[in-house]
């Protein structure tokens, strides 16, 4: 067995994602298990290189993380001929350009998303990777979320028949600032710093439909800023000037219809922060970001309509709980091992940076919708 190393540059990892998600429990967690498993039993084992605006972030970051190497400089971080991945979480505004600059520095790139606040933006990225022949790939978490996994199980058994419809509730109550610390950053709130639950969130119900129903045919969004004021990090008023929630609806290739709602001016009182209801005609399914329960056709109890008499049926207990079969590795580091194996030379990547292109295609598109009060249909996106 031989050991690979190789090089990620790691761009805006300070924040709250890029510190947890894709350092602590993805690079540094492949880096402890020792690797990644290849076909032929080698092991690749990635080398971080922390880039970050603020050295005593980095440098404290990078000693919490056991990482050896930071940098406040960018340029020479892509400079540097050892490090083949380029990965960014910074701002989306700021993303286009350093993703363009590492493809001119030859580096293959990963990114969060959304890849970038326009779609033009995204497919000139897309060209010039493809230009440069750099393997490229966008973060799309969710698909890897062991209730959307249990879905697509379903999905392939032919659990649920012809599909009919999808209900999918997102978000939770972020604290206004005034009475207790926000647990989102205020720019999240500001559309002139890129914020705006409509550019976050339709991007993942985008590849989430497309990879485990059926492509997106057409649109039907309204957004809305419910929460007018916001206090920031130094308990400063502002004005939110970004949407805060977003209702859409989705018509899919396949006929199945999609709602999600999606607001962060929401108090949760469902199974969990995410849930995801599936309804076909020979069975229907509940997921949450772990757990998925089932009902099939021939145990569907049979409701009456009788609003005069208290219900006493207890219709949650008539749900089945799908069982974990396998391990449900951290949702970020399963594809963090895909890229890197695919960077070496093993294995497939679809979800690159047109995939998620396609993200950008459809929130502008909804916020279209908005603006017009009206159904969009949304193309084949070719770059």
């Amino acid at each position: 067995m031989a050991e690979h190393r190789i090089g990620v540059v790691m761009n805006g990892v300070t924040g709250r994602m890029g510190t947890n998600q894709h350092l602590l429990r993805s690079i540094v967690a492949i880096r402890d298990q020792g690797g990644v498993a290849l076909a032929n039993g080698d092991r690749l084992l990635p080398d971080p290189m922390l880039v970050g605006r603020d050295a005593g972030k980095v440098e404290a970051l990078a000693r919490r993380a056991g990482v050896a190497r930071w940098t406040t400089d960018l340029d020479a971080a892509l400079a540097d001929p050892n490090d083949a991945v380029f990965f960014d979480a910074a701002t989306t505004q700021g993303r286009p350009a350093v993703l363009r600059k590492a493809i001119a520095a030859g580096k293959h790139v990963y990114c969060e998303k959304p890849v970038s606040v326009d779609l033009e933006s995204a497919l000139d990225l897309v060209r010039a990777a493809r230009a440069a022949g750099v393997k490229n790939g966008v973060v799309q978490d969710k698909l890897w979320l062991p209730g959307v996994r249990k879905l697509a199980l379903l999905r392939d058994a032919g659990f649920f028949g012809r599909l009919l419809s999808v209900r999918g509730e997102f978000g939770y109550w972020v604290f206004e600032g005034d009475l207790q610390p926000a647990q989102r950053p205020s720019w999240n709130y500001r559309a002139e710093d890129g914020g705006g639950i409509i550019l976050d969130m339709l991007c993942h119900w985008r590849y989430l439909i497309d990879n485990t129903f059926s492509p997106v045919k057409s649109v039907s969004c309204l957004g809305a800023t419910h929460i007018p004021q916001r206090w920031d990090e130094r308990g400063r008023p502002y004005e939110a000037t970004a949407d805060d929630a977003a209702y859409a609806t989705f018509e899919l290739q396949s006929g199945a219809i999609v709602q999600m709602n999606s607001s962060w001016a929401v108090r949760v009182r469902r199974d969990d922060l995410l849930t995801i209801q599936v309804d076909g005609e020979l069975g229907s399914a509940v997921a949450g970001l772990t757990d998925c329960r089932t009902q099939s056709r021939v145990n569907t109890p049979r409701p009456v309509w009788n609003p005069d008499v208290r219900n006493a049926h207890d219709f949650l207990a008539d749900w089945s709980l799908v069982p974990d079969t396998t391990n449900y590795d951290n949702a970020f580091k399963a594809q963090w091992e895909l890229f890197l194996k695919h960077v070496h030379g093993e294995g497939e990547f679809p979800w690159d940076l047109l995939e998620g292109a396609k993200g950008v295609q459809l929130v502008e598109l909804a916020q279209r919708s908005w603006r017009e009060r009206r159904w969009i249909d949304v193309p084949e996106l070719k770059a």
